[in-house]
């Protein structure tokens, strides 16, 4: 795999090695050793262990985040599209960090394979940008909804072009009364690990 950093520390974006021929394609979606030696260690410091898998499917114009849970079950996660694209987001949200507040926006396809990985600290989200979309993530840490958080998705001081007219938006009742950024006590801190 090729492992392209971003402007923000803990967030990369991966990209698997496809071997195509006439017959279709295959590549490696996920190696535990691969990982480890290209991501979490050098980047993060020690070796990460996902233990759960999500998958959901949305249609075009739906907006899911941007979502987070605070310490002490924080989660990192590698996202990814396997039908129709999005544009996946992940917003620092770490005081005191010299990127807080900013993002990074990655175009997630069923074509191009890449996969988002976004550390703790971090809150994520993403927009369907085709008619309907297959999204798929893993978790190192388990679902605690005592702990689920979020920022507004349309907030806009964080600046991101969703590629999603707002007339087009379709977003949860839960999405749509998250704070705006402005108005957020970030649970999480510069000063502790991203892992």
């Amino acid at each position: 795999m090729n492992v392209i950093k971003t402007q923000i520390e803990g967030a990369y974006i991966i990209e698997p090695k496809v071997f195509g021929d006439n017959r279709g394609y295959f590549f490696e979606s996920f190696s535990q050793r691969e990982f480890d030696e290209k991501v979490a260690i050098p980047m993060i410091g020690k070796p990460i262990v996902f233990v759960q898998d999500n998958e959901s499917m949305s249609n075009y114009g739906v907006m899911r985040g941007l979502h987070f849970q605070a310490p002490p079950f924080t989660q990192s996660k590698i996202v990814r599209c396997v039908k129709g694209a999005v544009l996946d987001v992940a917003v620092d949200i770490r005081k005191g960090s010299p990127t807080y507040g900013q993002h990074v926006a990655v175009e997630l396809t069923e074509e191009n394979h890449r996969q988002f990985f976004i550390s703790r600290g971090f809150a994520h989200g993403f927009a369907v940008l085709s008619e309907t979309a297959v999204f798929q993530y893993k978790c190192d840490e388990f679902y605690h909804p005592e702990v689920d958080g979020g920022i507004s998705i349309l907030d806009d001081s964080l600046n991101i072009d969703w590629r999603i007219p707002t007339d087009k938006a379709i977003l949860s009742e839960k999405d749509m009364k998250h704070a705006l950024l402005t108005d957020f006590e970030s649970p999480f801190s510069i000063d502790a690990p991203l892992y």
